[in-house]
């Protein structure tokens, strides 16, 4: 990009792939933190991702909706931020124009095109954030799991300001950027990866007799569950598995099947697969 004035760069991941934000020198942000002036957030694309996270903002308070703007070029995405009570148009510059804080989630191969566009109007003042595309809804929900990673540009006060939001839709962590393509094969993925372990475990008890729906409800809450041991207690899983397990009992003659059926080795394959996609898709 050129003729748009002095950038840095700070990636944002939510659930997600990589990114770059475009901080200036921090007005924005202090602003923002001591309610000097109301946060205008854009959005440059209206999906999936851009909904959850605009949803997450205004949810948590952190957002008016009327101070958020997104752009896409039909109307079939922008209704849903109309619902919402967000503002929308055609104009791609005009999101730049009104919001300092502006997020980029337009498909991969479209966002070369739109950041030339943008670029005459884009300041040192901006915070610019690209979002990968193509990430569940689901990692952005409130049990979402998020990094965010900074270029060497950014200033703390930017970094700061940006994970506060981030953190509306979930656990938001600051990683080096090196892990944000793991993170959309552990995180992203990792969505799908446990929901074929849930269709698995009951689709066992469905075998041996149990009512479908039943088994399916029993299988969500057991990974529910088990999640927010692991969280509270802050234990490693292994540490769990062990305290469940007894000597010659049921979970023993079932983790042996599991390990016969290389479920240990599978996921980490999965996780291996779908990061190395991200890195492809990221040109890396």
């Amino acid at each position: 990009m050129t003729g748009a004035g002095r950038r840095s760069p700070i990636g944002g991941a939510e659930g997600v792939g990589r990114g770059k934000a475009r901080p200036g020198r921090g007005e924005m942000a202090a602003a923002a933190t001591q309610g000097m002036e109301p946060l205008r957030v854009g959005f440059v694309g209206a999906g999936r991702m851009a909904e959850a996270i605009a949803q997450g903002f205004i949810r948590a308070g952190k957002v008016e909706a009327q101070h958020i703007l997104a752009s896409a070029p039909t109307d079939r995405n922008l209704c849903h931020f109309q619902a919402l009570g967000c503002r929308t148009t055609h104009c791609n510059r005009e999101v730049l124009q009104s919001c300092l804080l502006v997020f980029f989630a337009t498909k991969p191969h479209v966002l070369p095109t739109v950041l030339a566009e943008v670029a005459p109007v884009v300041t040192a003042k901006h915070i610019l954030v690209s979002v990968a595309a193509g990430v569940s809804l689901s990692t952005l929900e409130e049990e979402g799991a998020m990094v965010m990673a900074r270029g060497r540009h950014a200033g703390s006060s930017e970094a700061k300001l940006l994970q506060t939001l981030l953190e509306a839709c979930g656990q938001c962590e600051e990683v080096p950027e090196a892990h944000v393509d793991i993170h959309t094969g552990l995180s992203g993925s990792g969505v799908a990866f446990v929901c074929a372990f849930s269709e698995a475990l009951a689709e066992g008890a469905i075998k041996m007799g149990m009512p479908g729906g039943l088994a399916h409800r029993i299988a969500a809450q057991t990974l529910l569950g088990t999640a927010k041991m692991l969280q509270q207690k802050g234990q490693h899983p292994a540490q769990l598995r062990t305290d469940v397990c007894t000597p010659g009992g049921t979970t023993i003659y079932g983790l042996h099947a599991l390990e016969q059926g290389g479920l240990r080795a599978a996921a980490m394959s999965a996780v291996e697969a779908a990061t190395s996609r991200a890195r492809e898709l990221s040109g890396k």
